[in-house]
């Protein structure tokens, strides 16, 4: 894509690709603005019944919303009930992790393109 100019597009547009089972069951992500943008980059994530996405950390920052569905978030180790309409703010280096509900979900994930923090490295427990 050509950041330098506006992007409108439906999500329909963006193949959906299976995220490795390394670091997740049952997920699929769309990069609807990607790693090549100015500042932020916008993932779409679909995670199947009962998905998961392993512990991890690395140094940004994330902002997600929950467009649809339902599940769990652990960040830090406390876990959060989320659904529909729920957002999260998780800090860079703050080990975070996602389990979907029976009905699945689908968050909208933001991250910036540089790091924001420089005291981890991305890592899987």
């Amino acid at each position: 894509m050509d950041y330098s100019k506006p992007i409108v597009m439906h999500e329909k547009e963006i193949p959906a690709e299976k995220v490795s089972e390394e670091m997740a069951i049952g997920t699929r992500i769309q990069w609807l603005v990607g790693m090549e943008a100015p500042t932020f980059a916008m993932r779409r994530f679909t995670l199947e019944p009962r998905a998961h996405i392993k512990n991890h950390r690395h140094p940004w920052e994330h902002e997600i919303y929950v467009l649809e569905g339902s599940g769990r978030v652990a960040i830090d180790g406390k876990v959060y009930e989320v659904g529909k309409d729920t957002f999260l703010y998780i800090p860079p280096c703050s080990w975070h992790e996602y389990w979907a509900g029976d009905d699945g979900m689908v968050v909208l994930c933001m991250i910036p393109v540089k790091p924001t923090s420089n005291e981890c490295v991305r890592e899987f427990k």
